[in-house]
Parts: structure tokens; C-alpha cells; sequence
């Protein structure tokens, strides 16, 4: 079980509470700020003090003060009308990452909701009912608004949910689970869609995935190193401790350890000087998108434990102040940052394919093919590879640099963030089927070359894909292959594999 505090969740809680459906339970300690928290908006209320958003209308409407009696009405109208998300629903894990981490940033005390508000949503998780969220709508400022709209529509009784395989109606669900609809009172809507949870949890989900691509990328890579007989001195430790990152020097590790064994791979000067940039530089441009990802890793978990909302409460100082932390600025930019480290992963994967498949800077069959001319062999794997890595460029390009005016200028600067973060996860399964179209190429290459010849880490990686894509014999239609190793990929359990190998292994 993980328990949430408001201020310790981390990336690997989230991926066993959304990957593997571990439950979630409060802290004990946690229920005293929310109560303190809750107890000061209560009391705004009945001295009719004026506050945004709990007694205000919102955004523009900041200066329209609200009568007491219709505070519940004015947050039942406001998830009514920011629910205005459009579009296909993101995936089920990222809406499951979505209530997460809202029920953690609720936790921490600053928001002013009931004990009740956290209850449904750790209830939700737990009954394994995930709200059907539209993934456009949202600027990324003001918090993602449409989105967690349609969340909290759930905890309404209202909209939909992905339930027990399909799509439902959330009160048909939620009436199964034996769980309670709630009215929202003071304060409780604004706190639920203030917030950058969205954005964040596509993020984390995004990350989980291309954390293992990342380190499977390399796996492949050195296949790739075997089938096209690269040099390995470029990957000796000597050459990346003097540049002076960590992660290079990691990248060149984890190379030398697969390889460590091969009889594929050369020595300089045994076959050629030095090879091209896509074999030789692994470690340097790899690397870099290791750099990459560890900057997204700090700032997801900064923000999966951040207060989001607006206005935030301080019950102990007796302040409620209106500040921007629903602002997506510090995620906007990391994942714009992802975007590009992903996208250079499949750069240079789509170039070693090239130098599997072309005969004019290999030794092996024209394309791979089994009958070179009769048969195409993996001739137009490499064009959709080309494709893919053409489109990540464009998918590429920041979100975080466009802001458009909203809610009549009073919102005058937004931070785009949640398509940026949409724009990375698509990226992601771009990269993932560009490399699964490296591996099979490389398979057939060392298949060429003679798999026992292949490194022992790398010849029972090569075993466990050989069961998903067989050998090329004939031509045959190959999008199937692709999208059977990009499964494969996507559920490879790769720490277990391989992890064990890497923690103990000696080699320098």
C-alpha cells in the first residue's frame, strides 16, 4: 500500500499505484491539516469576509462577491462550465495518475476541502474507477481546468469513467462501488481544478515509459553494434570520464557490459579506423538525454508534491492568499525539454537503420533481404522510421513559448504545458516503434553475422525478441512486426531482466 502525505509521493509510488493498482490510504496526520485548512474557509464564509473563489466569482468575475446562501451553487457552476474538455480521453493510467496525485496535493492542508473530498478520490482509485478525461481544453494556467473539470464531474455523480473495461456513466459505477455522489461546498470546486495535475501526470506517466525505452534504446543499440561489427574502443571508460558527465560515462558502462563477450564487434584498425557518428557517438548523444530526463525526474517530483491551488490557505498564520502556483511554467518547460531528449534517441536510431539496411555502407544483404531485388526485405521499415522521427520534429517544437490572453486579459500569460506534456507522450510511442524497427533490423544482422557469436547479454535479449518478430524469410507485412515489438517494448519488464546483471557486473 502507498500512503499519502501531501509531501513524499514519489515517481516509483506513482508507477505502482497507477501501473500495478497498488491502494492508497491517507496519513493518519494528514486529516489534522485538512481540517485546520477547512475549519478557516468555514469561518470566511460566516464572517463574510471576501475571498476569491470562495465567495468571488472566478477569473474575470473576481470582483462579483457571491451571497452566502449561493456559495454550493457557485462551485456546482463552475465545474459545470470548465468542463468543456474536447478530443479522445487520455489513457486510463494517466487519468488514474490524475486523481493521485490531486488527493496528494488536497492532502497537504492548503486547500481548504472536507476530509470527505480526499475520501471519494482515494475511493475512486481503489475501486479502480478512472474519470473519462478529454485531453484537449486545457491552457496550463488557472491550473488545467477542463480537464480536472471532468474529474471532479465524478465525484459528482456526473459525466463518465472508465470502469471494469468499459466506458460508463460515472453514477452507474460509482453506485456498484457502494460510493456516495457529494455536493461540493465552499471553496471544494476551485480546489479540485486549481492545479497542474493533469500536465503532471501525463508527465510522470510519460517519464515512467521512456525511462525504460531509454535503457532498452541502449540494449538495442548494441545489437546494432554487433550486426553492423562496430568498434568498441569508443565506448573504453577513459574516453568518457575526461569529458566529465555522469551519464555519458553510464551509457559507455552499460554498453561495455553487454558487449563485454561479443566475437561481432572489432577493435580500431581491425576492420576500419573509426565508425560513424550513430555507432561511435551512443554514449555522448544518449547521454545527453539521460541529462535531459533526470532534470524532468527533479521537477515531477517536485510537483507531484506541490500545492497547486488558488487562493492557498495558511490556517496556523491565518492568511488566504491568491498567488499563481496553478501556473504550469516549471512542467511546461521540462516537457518541452523531453520532447527534444526523446526525439534524439529516435535521431539517431533511425540513422544506425539506415546503416543496417543500406549496402553502400554495410557488408551485409542489400536491405536485409532474404532475396535481394525479388524481395524488399526491410526496405520500407527504414522510410516509416524516417516518418515517425520527421513527425517527432515537428511535435517538437515548444509549447512553452506560446501563451494566449484569457478570461478577458485577467489571465495574461499561460504556460501551454499540458500539450507540451501531450505532445512529449507522443513523442514517446513515435521513439518506441522507431527503435523497434531498429531491433528488428539488427536481429537480422547479427542473424547474418551469426547470433553465437552475439554477447551473452546481448544474445538472451536477442532470444526473448526473437519470440515476438521470427527472422525475415520471405517479405511479408511488416507493420505487424513493428507493432508487436513496440508491445513487446512497452511491456517488457526490463529491471527485472537486466538490472540484476547491471548492479553486479565488475567490468570496467
Amino acid at each position: 500500500m502507498v500512503v499519502l502525505t501531501g509531501h513524499s509521493l514519489t515517481i516509483e509510488d506513482v508507477r505502482k499505484v497507477v501501473l500495478e493498482k497498488v491502494f492508497v490510504s491517507a496519513h493518519p496526520d494528514s486529516w489534522q491539516e485538512v481540517e485546520k485548512s477547512r475549519k478557516a474557509v468555514e469561518q470566511v464564509v460566516k464572517e463574510k469576509r471576501v475571498v476569491y473563489g470562495i465567495n468571488t466569482g472566478f477569473g474575470k468575475f473576481s470582483d462579483v462577491l457571491i451571497d452566502e446562501k449561493d456559495v454550493k451553487e457557485l462551485q456546482y457552476n463552475l465545474i459545470q462550465s470548465h468542463a468543456c474538455g474536447v478530443g479522445d480521453p487520455f489513457p486510463e493510467e494517466v487519468s488514474r495518475a490524475m486523481v493521485l496525485l490531486r488527493a496528494n496535493a488536497l492532502l497537504k492542508g492548503f486547500s481548504g476541502v472536507r476530509p470527505v473530498v480526499i475520501e471519494r478520490l482515494l475511493q475512486l482509485l481503489n475501486a479502480e474507477i478512472h474519470p473519462v478525461v478529454p485531453q484537449q481544453g486545457s491552457l496550463g494556467a488557472s491550473g488545467d481546468l477542463a480537464p480536472l473539470s471532468h474529474l471532479a464531474l465524478v465525484l459528482m455523480g456526473e459525466g463518465e469513467v472508465f470502469y471494469k473495461g468499459a466506458r460508463v456513466k460515472a453514477i452507474e459505477a460509482l453506485s456498484k462501488e457502494g460510493i456516495a455522489p457529494i455536493t461540493l461546498e465552499a471553496k471544494e470546486g476551485l480546489a479540485l481544478i486549481n492545479g497542474t495535475q493533469a500536465m503532471t501526470a501525463v508527465g510522470v506517466v510519460a517519464y515512467l515509459e521512456a525511462e525504460t525505452m531509454a535503457y532498452e534504446s541502449e540494449m538495442i543499440a548494441a545489437l546494432t553494434m554487433e550486426g553492423l561489427r562496430g568498434i568498441v574502443d569508443a565506448f573504453d571508460e577513459d574516453v568518457h570520464v575526461v569529458r566529465g558527465y555522469p551519464q555519458q560515462v553510464e551509457v559507455a558502462r552499460r554498453i561495455r557490459i553487454y558487449l563485454h563477450d561479443s566475437k561481432l564487434t572489432t577493435r580500431q584498425g581491425e576492420l576500419r579506423v573509426q565508425d560513424a557518428y550513430s555507432l561511435r557517438c551512443i554514449p555522448q548523444v544518449h547521454g545527453a538525454s539521460w541529462q535531459a530526463l533526470d532534470y524532468v525526474k527533479e521537477k515531477l517530483e517536485i510537483e507531484i508534491n506541490a500545492a497547486t491551488d488558488n487562493p492557498l490557505i495558511f490556517p496556523d498564520k491565518r492568511k488566504v492568499i491568491s498567488g499563481g502556483n496553478f501556473h504550469g511554467q516549471p512542467i511546461a518547460l521540462a516537457m518541452d525539454f523531453m520532447k527534444i531528449a526523446l526525439s534524439e534517441l529516435a535521431n539517431i536510431s533511425e540513422r544506425r537503420i539506415e546503416r543496417l539496411v543500406n549496402p553502400q555502407l554495410n557488408d551485409l544483404p542489400p536491405f536485409l533481404s532474404p532475396e535481394p531485388g525479388l524481395q524488399s526485405g526491410a526496405m520500407i521499415m527504414q522510410y516509416c522510421a524516417a516518418s515517425l522521427v520527421s513527425e517527432n520534429k515537428t511535435l517538437a517544437h515548444p509549447a512553452s513559448v506560446d501563451s494566449i490572453p484569457s478570461s478577458a486579459n485577467q489571465e495574461d500569460h499561460v504556460s501551454m504545458g499540458t500539450i507540451a506534456a501531450r505532445h512529449a507522450y507522443m513523442i514517446l510511442q513515435n521513439v518506441r516503434r522507431v527503435l523497434a524497427i531498429e531491433l528488428i533490423c539488427a536481429m537480422e544482422a547479427v542473424a547474418y553475422r551469426g547470433v553465437e557469436g552475439m554477447a551473452s547479454n546481448t544474445r538472451a535479449f536477442y532470444e526473448e525478441a526473437r519470440k515476438i518478430v521470427p527472422r525475415i524469410v520471405k517479405d511479408r507485412k511488416f507493420s505487424d512486426d513493428i507493432e508487436a515489438m513496440n508491445t513487446w517494448l512497452k511491456q517488457f519488464d526490463w529491471f527485472t531482466f537486466f538490472q540484476k546483471k547491471l548492479r553486479t557486473n565488475k567490468i570496467k
